[in-house]
């Protein structure tokens, strides 16, 4: 081993980002996730007994995924393979593929880390499918979306997923204090920072340790220096962070009053104090992706069929805001807040489903009609699967009168429309539907 692998710090070091020198290799060193690696929780155990499945993690950016990876690459027996989703092909998965198969065959196991696993397409998912089956490689993905929409079901079946949480304000304190004393970090400087000033960085970074530690690089980087110390100044700080800090917990109880405060506003038809509300949660740093979660399910429970083109509107909001971010998407937040406000309010939608629910759960066993059944086989035909089913689209009314509920629940309502807005023309169709079927 040569000199240059001897030393971990050399002077190329000081160069490489502060996040980089700063990511832990033990778990002893690893910030926030206890609800995976506490002592005696699942994941910790899988990874001192080198026990890992194929398993995905899930979680926004900056939280841990890739360091988690790197601390379980320390610490398995495999062979380990880092992958990114952004450069890596078919091409280059197969080969990556085939010398696990040989590496399996000699007995030795290969961890495939993929980062960003959600931009692999479905056929480049696939590829890894036959060998995570076989157990020729232990997969382990990272992602900042849903797997369940970007993820192969049948990949997804085959792996575990962890849920890694934004990290806590007092998670990213302590990150920085330790960043603050460590040889890696800036232990070799002597800074001047005030914990209220740190505390500051923590709720700025909104979870992600990335943003936490470059924002104190950016900060040291740029203090008043003597020649005994490093000063950060508040006016340097607010420059590094960009905005004015503002007293915000985003995971406490002013988080839940500002939503409820800008959801009950808008329900009241109140544009100027949703905007409001909107704008303090924005100017907070509140996550918009959050917000626009938000509206979409508002959309639907309180303006619902009173005015159908919310949903969409809504919807179109979020892809806004996950394109541009923010500052840029502060106005389509903003352009359909006051649509919302102002659209005819119904929550039949909601009311319908929460009827539906409480019969669906003391029901479960209950029987779909054979009418409407499928009957694609001659045995599902002689049980009278389908008998008596009328296509809708062969009437002169484009509907029949069919049970279309279990026995149980014949005359059963749980949908009742109002008579707002784009709603009344759907309460007048529903009543002449019933008349229609009601009649012999």
């Amino acid at each position: 081993m040569s000199m240059e692998q001897l030393s971990l710090f050399d002077d190329r070091e000081a160069y490489n980002p502060l996040a980089s020198r700063m990511r832990p290799e033990d778990l002893e060193d690893f910030v926030g996730q206890e609800h995976l690696l506490g002592e005696g929780k699942l994941l910790r155990q899988l990874i001192n007994q080198d026990r890992i499945p194929s398993m995905i993690f899930w979680g926004p950016p900056g939280v841990g995924k890739t360091t988690l990876a790197g601390i379980i690459a320390h610490k398995t027996h495999a062979k380990f393979i880092n992958f990114s989703a952004v450069t890596s092909g078919i091409k280059e998965i197969k080969e990556v593929m085939a010398q696990a198969e040989q590496s399996r065959h000699m007995g030795v196991k290969t961890l495939v880390f993929v980062d960003e696993i959600h931009r692999f397409n479905k056929a480049q998912q696939d590829a890894f499918l036959p060998y995570v089956e076989k157990g020729s490689i232990i997969l382990i993905g990272a992602t900042t979306e849903n797997p369940s929409f970007e993820i192969n079901s049948a990949l997804l079946s085959r792996c575990r997923v962890f849920v890694l949480q934004p990290l806590s304000s007092d998670d990213l304190f302590r990150l920085l204090k330790r960043t603050l004393k460590s040889q890696k970090g800036f232990g070799y400087l002597n800074i001047e920072i005030s914990d209220d000033m740190i505390s500051m960085i923590a709720e700025f970074a909104n979870g992600d340790a990335r943003t936490a530690l470059n924002v104190l690089e950016m900060a040291v980087t740029n203090g008043e220096i003597s020649s005994d110390k490093t000063s950060i100044t508040l006016d340097v700080l607010k420059q590094c962070i960009g905005k004015k800090s503002l007293l915000y917990d985003k995971k406490g109880e002013e988080h839940y009053n500002l939503i409820s405060a800008l959801h009950k506003s808008m329900r009241n038809s109140d544009p100027d104090a949703s905007v409001y509300w909107l704008a303090r949660m924005l100017e907070a740093g509140e996550d918009p992706l959050y917000i626009a979660r938000r509206i979409v399910r508002f959309a639907s429970e309180d303006v619902g069929m009173a005015d159908s083109q919310a949903l969409p509107l809504a919807i179109a909001a979020y892809q806004a805001c996950h394109f541009l971010g923010m500052p840029e998407c502060n106005v389509h937040l903003s352009h359909t807040v006051i649509y919302l406000s102002m659209a005819p309010k119904s929550n039949s939608a909601e009311t319908a489903y929460n009827t539906a629910k409480l019969d669906a759960q003391n029901m479960l066993a209950e029987p779909v009609p054979l009418v409407i059944r499928n009957a694609p086989t001659t045995l599902m035909e002689q049980l009278h699967y389908g008998e008596g089913y009328v296509y809708a689209h062969d009437t002169k009314e484009k509907m029949a009168r069919m049970q279309c509920l279990p026995d149980s629940l014949i005359g059963k309502e749980y949908y009742h429309p109002t008579s707002e807005g784009k709603e009344a023309q759907v309460k007048e169709r529903l009543e002449q539907i019933k008349k229609w079927k009601a009649r012999e």
